[in-house]
């Protein structure tokens, strides 16, 4: 063991050396510090094999450092073990298994940042901003994202019980769930004030999602105004949201761009088609705080170029590039190489998109809101639905066709 070590030291010796050759003391005093850091954690791994009340395996001392390295760069940035790295990089085409949420891990929190619509865990009542403290009884906050996320996965069918913590609660309350094959149809849409509207909610930025959505406009390209309903989509394929933007920008718009350490990490996304629908049909987007992402960067980029009006809450605030990397064993990092910032050059990341008129809804509300979509939804009932952010953007198409008329 002892000689393995001092190997890898020397090795790492070698690399830093070769790399200090023709640059500055400055840079070769870091990267001397640099070499005693890792001469550090060389000893520390020696002392737990050697120390340590049980013998350990090299490979799960590694691995936990690892992770514990990316963890402390930010939500998320991970590391994967092969198995894990295997499960994360298997595309879902809009069908999967499991609960149907996007959750997210910030200081040992498991947070829930949107359920989606029509899924167990919608159908459950849970909802953005939820802390999960406990899934099947086993606490949280000692969990990898990726261990959460396959303790909550299993065979369709089957139970999993989460322990909740929810903001305004007294306590934690449990929820138990079956487990089900997710097919999300991402687009669905309605007509609003008696066929004068179109409707289009966008639950999840899929692939099939740009066709649907395009489908969609065409069917309204002669309504009074189109209203696009974010609120509680968690985000999905940039992709998808390059091209939905696409489709309602002139040619040549800024859509979104991206910028970080490395000249590779810097790119801007453009409109490269003529617009879908006629620049003058009125449009306005619905978001709130469980709307991220892509979510935000949809938001941003008809916002920005002035092509839309943002109605209702704060946006979630989560846009960042990461990068998948494969390494040598099967396992692999997702690092986090670049931010995300709104064509005028606002950063989303941390800040969220602060909507043109704010809709408040109180957490009661938002609860009876979703209550009373779920009961016409699962059980074909005819509810009155009260909702304030609608009720705005309906008012807001109103007022954006009274002016265009009014200009011709």
């Amino acid at each position: 063991m002892k000689s393995r070590l001092s190997l890898v030291a020397g090795i790492l010796f070698i690399f830093i050396a070769g790399l200090s050759f023709g640059i500055n003391a400055k840079t070769q005093d870091k990267l001397k510090e640099d070499l005693e850091l890792l001469n550090i954690y060389t000893d520390v791994l020696k002392i737990v094999k050697e120390l340590y009340v049980e013998p350990v395996e090299t490979k799960k001392l590694i691995y936990g450092s690892l992770r514990g390295m990316m963890g402390s760069l930010d939500p998320y940035s991970t590391f994967f073990a092969p198995d894990e790295f295997k499960e994360f990089t298997t595309e879902t085409h809009g069908e999967f298994g499991g609960l149907g949420i996007e959750i997210t891990m910030e200081n040992h929190k498991l947070i829930i940042v949107a359920p989606i619509e029509d899924t167990p865990a919608w159908k459950a009542g849970l909802k953005s901003g939820d802390i999960i403290i406990e899934i099947d009884g086993e606490p949280t906050d000692k969990m990898s994202l990726m261990e959460a996320v396959k303790k909550m996965r299993g065979k369709p069918g089957t139970k999993v019980t989460l322990t909740i913590w929810r903001k305004g609660l007294e306590k934690p309350f449990k929820v138990t769930i079956t487990r089900a094959i997710i097919k999300i149809r991402s687009v669905k849409t309605k007509e609003l004030e008696k066929g004068k509207i179109g409707y289009i909610r966008l639950t999840q930025f899929q692939e099939n999602s740009t066709e649907d959505f395009k489908k969609a406009l065409l069917k309204f390209k002669d309504k009074e105004g189109i209203i696009i309903d974010l609120r509680n989509n968690p985000g999905g394929l940039l992709s998808t949201a390059v091209m939905i933007a696409d489709m309602l920008l002139k040619k040549g718009d800024l859509i979104v761009y991206t910028k970080g350490r490395t000249p590779r990490s810097n790119e801007e996304y453009f409109s490269e088609n003529d617009p879908v629908i006629p620049l003058n049909i009125p449009v306005v987007v619905i978001v709130n705080k469980g709307s991220a992402s892509a979510s935000e960067i949809l938001t941003g980029a008809l916002k920005d170029n002035n092509r839309a009006i943002a109605v209702g809450d704060k946006t979630f605030g989560k846009a960042s590039v990461q990068t998948l990397i494969p390494l040598p064993d099967g396992s692999g990092i997702k690092i986090t190489t670049a931010h995300y910032y709104t064509p005028s050059g606002k950063l989303i990341m941390n800040k969220g998109i602060t909507p043109d008129i704010i809709v408040h809804v109180t957490e009661k509300e938002e609860m009876e809101r979703l209550k009373a979509e779920r009961e016409a939804k699962i059980h074909g009932k005819k509810v009155k639905i009260k909702d304030p952010q609608l009720d705005t953007a309906i008012n807001a198409i109103k007022i954006l066709n009274f002016a265009r008329k009014a200009e011709k």
